[in-house]
């Protein structure tokens, strides 16, 4: 039943923002059209997030935050870093754009730590083309995987991921890629809970841009 209600929420979520998209064009920020949603990043700095180590791994060009450099995580923090926002359930939509080769995640269900590889949540990959990991985009890190890319580098495609107690649903340009269900009694630091979300750098060869990134809370 969970499952059931999942996917009908997220087919009939993303579908009704593409339909909307079509409707509108593509001129207007999507950011401006979604009744619900509230922007996460705005496009002009990196206000409401921190970098754990090596923050010189990130900046904003053009509208876009942009990951380049050695390993780094940026968090989303919200107004008061002491107090960082944390999301249970919610449905988060972002734009990405990737250079060739290159490896980043958005993590979910997550929480600032000063270094490493976030050990609580769940990533979601982001990698059309990074030789060595064939995991690709939308994948649900070392949980489910897709060795399809769906996206194509140096192109803008929509990530959607939607978390409803314990089920994920993740999509790619309005392609439902999988509907997970987190089985009962789950434990340790990599399972849901709730947090906040985390941008990945994953090495210095790999380049990354995200913008209108958003996020709509559910019940």
């Amino acid at each position: 039943m969970i499952y059931e209600r999942m996917l009908a929420a997220v087919r009939q979520a993303i579908g009704a923002t593409i339909a909307l998209a079509v409707t509108v064009g593509v001129a207007v920020p999507a950011r401006a059209l979604e009744d619900g949603f509230a922007s996460l990043f705005n496009g002009t700095d990196l206000a409401g997030w921190k970098a754990n180590e090596n923050a010189d791994s990130w900046s904003v060009q053009d509208g876009a935050i942009v990951c380049k450099g050695p390993r780094s995580h940026l968090f989303y923090v919200g107004v008061d870093p002491a107090k960082p926002e944390e999301f249970k359930n919610f449905h988060l939509k972002a734009e990405v754009l990737t250079k060739p080769v290159a490896n980043s995640g958005v993590f979910i269900h997550t929480a600032f730590q000063p270094d490493g590889w976030p050990a609580q949540g769940y990533e979601v990959q982001v990698n059309n083309s990074f030789p060595k990991d064939p995991v690709r985009t939308g994948s649900l890190y070392n949980v489910v995987k897709s060795f399809t890319p769906l996206a194509k580098d140096d192109t803008w495609f929509t990530l959607d991921v939607m978390v409803n107690g314990k089920a994920v649903g993740v999509a790619v340009d309005g392609r439902v890629l999988f509907e997970f269900v987190e089985p009962e009694g789950a434990t340790g630091m990599r399972k849901l809970s709730q947090g906040t979300f985390a941008l990945q750098a994953h090495d210095p060869g790999s380049e990354v841009h995200y913008r209108t990134i958003r996020v709509k809370r559910l019940p």
